[in-house]
């Protein structure tokens, strides 16, 4: 039995993990889906940042008192993820990125793509960045129902996006799984790449798209599952 910490990404909160979730705890683990800061039914609570986000994730594990835990980054929570993981010490058993950003030290979520145009809407929506509209999603294995869920998700607090990562080590002596969505694209982002150079590092492709929480959530789980058994 392992204890997971799932944590989903821009937009997203606990709710999305629910199939996964069930899945995993018919597999006869514990799983903890997290809500971050300034999101879903956490919306109104303080202003969240970056290391915000981190704290809520390290917080988490420690009031519940979690060993073995594997935690799950999916998208833009690779990044709170990657950073909680090297916290967390020794009650780290394995991280696993689902088709998400890494953290790479001093630099945002915004840093190493085109992202102009997400930061001026960020600017013209009071600071938060709003889910895209319906057209966006398609071509990523979701079903209308599963984009509209998407799309009325809850505006993410831009200042999270912006914030720089802080990693006190190589992000390549975790133990970790990278979860490739294929819908997504081929191939990794340059950063992936690198890491996946090392050989704590292992490589999972799944034939769907950027939200396998929704499109794939058995596969997802049993991608999921193999993680946390290997030795």
């Amino acid at each position: 039995m392992t204890d997971f910490v799932l944590v989903a990404g821009a937009w997203l909160g606990a709710w999305a993990w629910d199939e996964v979730a069930a899945e995993l705890r018919g597999a006869g683990h514990e799983v903890h889906a997290l809500t971050l800061t300034g999101l879903a039914e956490r919306r109104d609570t303080q202003p969240a940042g970056q290391q915000t986000h981190v704290r809520d994730i390290v917080e988490e594990v420690e009031r519940l008192g979690l060993r073995d835990v594997v935690l799950v980054g999916h998208s833009y929570a690779g990044i709170p993820v990657g950073q909680a993981a090297e916290r967390i010490g020794d009650r780290l058993r394995r991280v696993v990125f689902v088709d998400a950003n890494v953290p790479v030290h001093g630099e945002s979520f915004l840093s190493g793509w085109p992202s102009e145009h997400v930061r001026r809407t960020i600017d013209a929506h009071g600071g938060h960045w709003p889910p895209p509209g319906p057209e966006e999603y398609a071509g990523q294995g979701l079903t209308d129902a599963q984009i509209a869920r998407i799309v009325g998700a809850t505006p993410h607090p831009g200042v999270t996006l912006t914030e720089p990562a802080v990693l006190a080590r190589p992000l390549e002596e975790l133990p970790a799984t990278y979860v490739k969505c294929l819908l997504d694209g081929g191939e990794p982002m340059p950063a992936v790449a690198a890491l996946l150079g090392s050989d704590n590092w292992e490589l999972v492709e799944l034939d769907t798209g950027h939200w396998p929480m929704f499109s794939q959530p058995a596969a997802l789980a049993r991608v999921l599952h193999r993680a946390a058994i290997r030795p």
